[in-house]
């Protein structure tokens, strides 16, 4: 799991669109595995990388499972239609979730943190080589904040997010890819990434960082 965290501005999102293919670079390549995505055909980039967005499905019409359903959409023919073997990974996907009592509710009647479970399930059934997510816990309160970062840490694929908050990112990211301007400020692990004066030149405040024995996770007080 690498996080990817800065301040506003930094270069976050643009980053992540770059790798799910929404924009493409002006210079160099993106390559997965060697091959430049860009050179790949749509539909298989689409079942190699999937993607979790800030901006919420809005077809509130549907219910949870056939929103799940549609990540099926780059494996299928003409006609539309799930095959017995997308039905099998669709009830997996659902199970591994915990979403088996929200399968048959409408989309538009879910909490917050029940959406972005949802919508995580339908990059899951893609089967994607890397998952990446904008901001997963924006908009959620803390219980569903642990919640689906708990989840993503457990799940199968390559996972890319931005974070915001530094304390989290510190604790469930193995990597952090530290933006400023648009530019790599530091890459690597949380213990040595996460210092005072990188922190100060990242985000302009000042870090207070403690080591928490014997768990060894890092925690971050701030002030300006």
């Amino acid at each position: 799991m690498l996080a990817i965290v800065g301040a506003n501005g930094a270069g976050k999102s643009t980053l992540l669109r770059l790798l799910y293919r929404f924009l493409r670079p002006t210079s160099g390549c993106i390559r997965l595995d060697g091959k430049d995505i860009w050179a790949m055909n749509a539909r298989v980039a689409a079942r190699s990388i999937a993607a979790v967005l800030q901006e919420q499905q809005n077809d509130f019409s549907l219910t949870v499972r056939e929103i799940i359903a549609l990540g099926r959409t780059p494996y299928q023919g003409g006609f539309g239609q799930n095959s017995r073997a997308d039905t099998n990974i669709i009830d997996r996907v659902i199970d591994q979730l915990n979403l088996d009592v929200l399968a048959g509710r409408m989309f538009g009647t879910l909490s917050g943190g029940e959406r972005q479970r949802a919508m995580i399930a339908r990059a899951l059934v893609q089967e994607p080589q890397v998952l990446i997510l904008d901001e997963p816990t924006n908009h959620l309160d803390i219980r569903h904040q642990l919640e689906v970062l708990k989840l993503i840490r457990g799940l199968g694929p390559t996972i890319v997010t931005s974070l915001h908050d530094l304390n989290m990112a510190a604790e469930y990211a193995e990597t952090l890819l530290v933006l400023s301007r648009g530019h790599t400020v530091a890459c690597g692990p949380p213990e040595e990434v996460l210092t005072a004066p990188l922190i100060a030149q990242a985000f302009g405040v000042q870090a207070q960082i403690q080591s928490l024995h014997p768990s060894g996770q890092t925690r971050l007080t701030f002030h300006i």
